[in-house]
């Protein structure tokens, strides 16, 4: 209970805070848009990788040579719990926006947080404004920022690896012409989905797997895109559940 008690003061305790640092980096952001966006990343990474010590996470992570640095990307994430963000978001190197449901716009001083991330906010019951979201997600993506997205559209809750893939949410990677790289993560639900409302320390394996480029795969991998990916990571994920049941 502890654990949860101090992660959740935490948190609170960072959004009033940075409530002045928000306003400085909104004025700065007018006049150098790119330092606001770095600004951004590297304090809300700080947050997070406190979220993860207090929670008691212990990441082991593999591949991460594998990301480009150079240039923005398609993140594709396998998604088992809402840690999976303060997971990962710390370990990008570069300017990323996530996707997110419209309801944490909601959510007040974070959602200023995630406009400054270039965050993006899915209306699930519109179609018309989810495509606009994509084509923004696009347009982002050719002017550097990346993209982390989860293509399963909601956390998954049973005991499947994954859920089914939606081939939409690759047209960014197809439209921009971006590298995809899968991120798989293993045992994140760990922490908190097995035992809600309490969190508990967990191991947790994140692996970045190799960069797909879209247009080197075959005309028939294109067309599936979406099951291409999701067999990669998938293969990846039980590798990496049989080394955890194996330690």
């Amino acid at each position: 209970m502890i654990r949860t008690i101090l992660a959740v003061l935490f948190v609170a305790i960072f959004l009033i805070v940075s409530l002045p640092i928000q306003l400085v980096l909104f004025i700065i952001g007018k006049f150098n848009p790119m330092f606001l966006k770095k600004a951004s990343l590297a304090i809300v990474s700080w947050a997070f990788n406190v979220v993860n010590f207090i929670s008691g996470v212990k990441r082991t992570v593999i591949g991460e040579e594998n990301v480009p640095k150079d240039q923005a990307v398609l993140y594709v994430g396998n998604h088992r719990s809402i840690f999976d963000i303060v997971i990962c978001y710390p370990r990008v190197p570069n300017p990323t926006g996530f996707i997110s449901k419209k309801e944490v716009l909601k959510v007040p001083l974070l959602n200023i947080w995630m406009i400054f991330m270039d965050c993006l906010f899915l209306d699930r019951k519109d179609i018309r404004k989810g495509l606009e979201m994509v084509l923004t997600a696009i347009d982002k993506v050719k002017n550097g920022i990346s993209i982390f997205i989860y293509p399963e559209g909601t956390r998954i809750k049973t005991d499947e690896p994954m859920g089914e893939f939606h081939k939409g949410s690759f047209k960014i990677a197809q439209k921009s012409g971006c590298p995809i790289v899968p991120v798989v993560i293993n045992h994140s639900e760990d922490i908190l989905e097995k035992h809600k409302p309490f969190i508990k320390s967990a191991k947790v394996t994140v692996e970045y797997c190799k960069p797909i480029i879209p247009s080197e795969l075959s005309k028939e991998d294109q067309k599936n895109i979406d099951n291409y990916v999701k067999n990669i990571m998938l293969e990846t994920y039980l590798k990496n559940e049989k080394l955890y049941s194996e330690n």
